[in-house]
């Protein structure tokens, strides 16, 4: 009768490894399911291009006519399961009635932050010194090609615009 006993509890034994293990497994692979998407989806958000949105930046009253002004504002950054809020800059032009010209703040040679120098009247990149005209062409030094231009919209006199980052060094307007 002991040996019964003792093959019972055995198989009882048995019985409590064997759901624990299987509890452990189900555990296991729920966890690592959970903690795989986000990284999973940063790997597929990093590979395809994302769409950027559109930030408003200023009312379109506020920018004197014919002037260059660096305005700065927030947008809200995604990359996979990370949101933040990033500081943006870009210089714009108002034009006669309310045509804009957004200029990214990099300049297309290296990526340095370029200045309007009101003296001379002209963007200039201290850096290398690449000089560029009030439309943004190329007047001297190294830049190989003129100011990048933004896409913008105007909505009820707020100024919308599309922020995008593009390749310095090439000849050719490449977004990234």
């Amino acid at each position: 009768m002991n040996d019964l006993h003792h093959e019972e509890s055995q198989q009882g034994n048995a019985t409590r490894r064997r759901f624990l293990k299987l509890a452990i497994g189900i555990l296991a692979s729920l966890n690592a399911l959970i903690l795989g998407i986000p990284f999973v989806s940063s790997l597929i958000g990093s590979a395809r291009k994302r769409k950027t949105e559109w930030s408003r930046v200023t009312d379109i009253g506020s920018l004197p006519e014919g002037q260059p002004v660096e305005v700065k504002f927030q947008a809200l950054t995604e990359d996979a399961y990370h949101h933040e809020n990033t500081l943006y800059s870009v210089w714009l032009i108002r034009h006669a009635g309310n045509a804009v010209t957004a200029f990214s703040p990099n300049c297309p040679h290296l990526g340095c932050h370029f200045i309007w120098n009101p003296k001379i009247e002209k963007f200039a990149c201290p850096c290398h010194a690449s000089m560029f005209a009030l439309d943004g062409k190329v007047l001297y030094g190294p830049a190989p090609r003129p100011l990048d231009t933004l896409p913008y919209k105007i909505e009820n006199g707020v100024l919308f615009v599309r922020y995008e980052r593009f390749r310095v060094g090439t000849s050719g307007k490449i977004s990234l």
